[in-house]
């Protein structure tokens, strides 16, 4: 059995920390007034805090700019087609210039075919871009090929249409 003591003892403590817990802070009202702050020379922010970049990477997240991710291949094939060349310059050109960037290649297939089958054709899509990043000179050690072969598909749906937007590489950059 607890003695009175330790019962008075018990409940000095639990009214503490109910009392700690309340705070005089009125949260209706801002505690920080912006008056002036458009005519005091503080920038563009209605805060006057300027935004701060962690990630050095962070203007180059995306990539090359105005350069496509996407190669599109032909039904049953992993060769990449010309109208692809210019892509995969842009890409071998960014990663040459920034060598401690990294990218992931998805290869991915429509819904027709096997699981296993399609596993190993998006698998050669994305190795086909990889070797031609790597004959451009960009370092295989900022490259990986992997696939999703059906499994994640850019469009629902059966039909041309749907199935060759399926059939791609993917460059992501991390």
């Amino acid at each position: 059995m607890l003695s009175r003591s330790s019962i008075s003892i018990a409940s000095l403590a639990i009214a503490a920390l109910i009392a700690g817990c309340s705070s005089g802070t009125k949260l209706n009202e801002a505690p920080v007034s912006n008056a002036g702050a458009g005519a005091g020379g503080t920038g563009g922010s209605a805060s006057g805090v300027a935004p701060v970049t962690i990630d050095p990477n962070a203007q180059t997240r995306e990539g090359p700019v105005g350069v496509a991710r996407i190669v599109y291949f032909d039904f049953d094939s992993y060769t990449i087609k010309p109208e692809f060349q210019s892509l995969i310059d842009g890409h071998a050109r960014f990663l040459k210039a920034n060598p401690s960037r990294r990218i992931s290649i998805e290869g991915h297939t429509d819904d027709r075919g096997g699981r296993e089958y399609n596993l190993a054709l998006g698998q050669k899509r994305s190795e086909a871009v990889r070797r031609a990043l790597t004959l451009l000179g960009v370092s295989d050690a900022q490259i990986e090929a992997v696939s999703f072969g059906k499994e994640k598909p850019a469009v629902q749906g059966t039909g041309e249409d749907a199935w060759a937007q399926n059939r791609r590489a993917e460059i992501v950059y991390r």
